[in-house]
């Protein structure tokens, strides 16, 4: 023990070394525009949120806030989490990208990543994933499997996010099937199990035998189960929903996008950039492969995704046509990324037209 001599001492000259304090964990803030649920794209999120978490025990402490509407109340959200001291914000959702922008010049110390947008600043990235890479998969299997050569899609919003997932969709039916025409129906929402539901009885009593969506419960494939279809799951797998009917599904890994961007802030390393992450990088997969599928087209099915996975192939490879026959993509060239970007356009075989 020191004598009261001694500590005074070492007090004056400085040696004695005072406690050392524990770094407060990086707080991270996440905004959800569905429900976290059991399956669908926010349940995908907040996976790749608790991965995060495992990855970084004791360093980080993350929020949410779910089912936040895009427009006015999302830019409250937002600014919410950036006055409530999270210096990390992931906005989720392509409608957040306005608001996001707005309350990152007004927070310039916190870093925000958005996701599915274009718009980015200092402290603003973006992340997409490359899901058309999982519908051109979906819609190989599809291809194979509809007996109707009629395929259904269940679309959300007539973005370029959404248009590029049915033209894929289309596009990897049409490689094993050229005889295949897809219907769309748009509900106008990323989740609402009611309309998903009337949408996927519409498709099928259109024709329609194989759906897929880019919508977010599995309420499309609850009703293929129901009436003797076919169906994809999306963002997760929904194979508990439709035994039967889920042929696979196309499914988002987050988890390692989330951990790496964070480990970036706490290393004060971090950069805006643009990633844009599929099947090679492990953000897209397809999963959970029906037995129904002959072994044939799962052969198909396997090698083309060995290509996405050795970045061997684009889901937009030439030759390409729209509805009107006019050459988009020509044979043995790749749509350029800003064409992926901004798509606009129906290929051949899917009916209707893109809303206004």
């Amino acid at each position: 023990m020191l004598s009261r001599r001694t500590l005074i001492a070492s007090i004056i000259a400085g040696t004695l070394a005072a406690p050392a304090l524990a770094a407060e964990p990086l707080k991270v803030g996440f905004v959800y525009v569905g429900p976290v649920g059991d399956a669908g794209w926010t349940h995908a999120h907040d996976l790749g949120r608790k991965e995060m978490e495992k990855a970084l025990p004791g360093q980080i402490k993350s929020t949410y806030v779910e089912s936040v509407p895009e427009g006015a109340d999302a830019e409250r959200v937002i600014r919410q989490l950036a006055a409530a001291g999270n210096k990390l914000i992931f906005t989720t959702s392509f409608g957040y990208m306005n608001q996001t922008q707005k309350v990152a010049q007004a927070f310039p110390q916190v870093k925000f990543a958005h996701a599915t947008g274009y718009k980015t600043a200092k402290n603003v990235a973006i992340y997409n994933p490359k899901t058309y890479e999982g519908s051109y998969l979906m819609g190989v299997i599809a291809g194979g499997m509809t007996k109707s050569d009629t395929l259904g899609f269940v679309g959300s919003f007539p973005i370029p996010e959404v248009i590029r997932n049915i033209n894929a969709y289309t596009l990897g039916a049409q490689s094993v099937n050229p005889k295949i025409k897809t219907k769309v129906v748009w509900v106008n929402s990323w989740y609402d199990p009611a309309k998903e539901r009337q949408a996927a009885e519409t498709l099928i009593a259109q024709g329609a035998d194989v759906l897929a969506q880019n919508t977010d419960s599995p309420a499309i494939v609850q009703t293929a189960q129901e009436k003797g279809k076919y169906a994809f799951g999306w963002d997760t797998d929904m194979k508990k929903f439709g035994p039967k009917s889920q042929l696979a599904a196309s499914v988002i890994n987050w988890g390692g996008y989330y951990t790496r961007t964070a480990k970036a802030v706490l290393a004060n390393n971090w950069k805006s950039d643009s990633v844009d992450w599929g099947v090679k990088d492990g953000m897209v997969d397809v999963v959970s492969v029906n037995p129904a599928v002959p072994k044939p087209l799962l052969a198909k099915f396997d090698a083309k995704k060995a290509q996405f996975a050795a970045g061997k192939f684009h889901s937009f490879t030439g030759p390409i046509v729209d509805q009107a026959g006019k050459t988009m993509v020509a044979a043995g060239q790749v749509l350029p990324q800003k064409g992926v970007d901004t798509m606009n356009w129906y290929v051949k075989g899917v009916e209707g037209s893109i809303p206004k």
